[in-house]
């Protein structure tokens, strides 16, 4: 009952920050391109591109945390959240709470990073990411809805 307590926790975790990033990628692909009828000298195009290049790298990451987030989300949905993907044995709630889309325990994390494998990226992966892409959606999951018996 402790893991299923812990789980619903998470799970609201990970849907209050889907809401915060999502307000993030959609805000950052409006993007703020104000016409600007001031001259730049060299250096002020330079800081201007540096800072674009940020806030485009920035905003990739957070579309890859979001993706993250869906899917563990829907892990949870199905029933499957917190098992590893790789040896299918619990993930230690620890480590769920440091990273809450985390698909590998440690040990099988660690085995993929040292095989040169990302140890927790769907963007990456084309044929998963592509599995989940039809069941990723915002609907949020009622707690009766969770069995987390399995």
């Amino acid at each position: 009952m402790v893991r299923k307590d812990a789980i619903v926790k998470l799970h609201k975790q990970l849907l209050n920050r889907r809401d915060v990033l999502k307000k993030l990628v959609s805000g950052s692909s409006e993007g703020s391109s104000a016409s600007r009828a001031i001259v730049e000298d060299s250096g002020d195009a330079a800081i201007r591109e540096t800072r674009q290049g940020l806030e485009s790298h920035l905003a990739e990451i957070e579309s890859q945390e979001l993706v993250q987030i869906r899917r563990a989300i829907s892990l949870i949905q199905e029933g499957r959240y917190g098992h590893c993907e790789a040896c299918n044995k619990n993930i230690p709630i620890a480590r769920l709470k440091a990273v809450p889309y985390t698909m590998f325990c440690v040990d099988c994390a660690q085995k993929r990073e040292s095989m040169g494998l990302p140890s927790n990226d769907v963007g990456s992966d084309w044929e998963n990411a592509y599995e989940f892409e039809g069941r990723l959606n915002d609907q949020d999951v009622r707690i009766h809805d969770l069995d987390m018996e399995k």
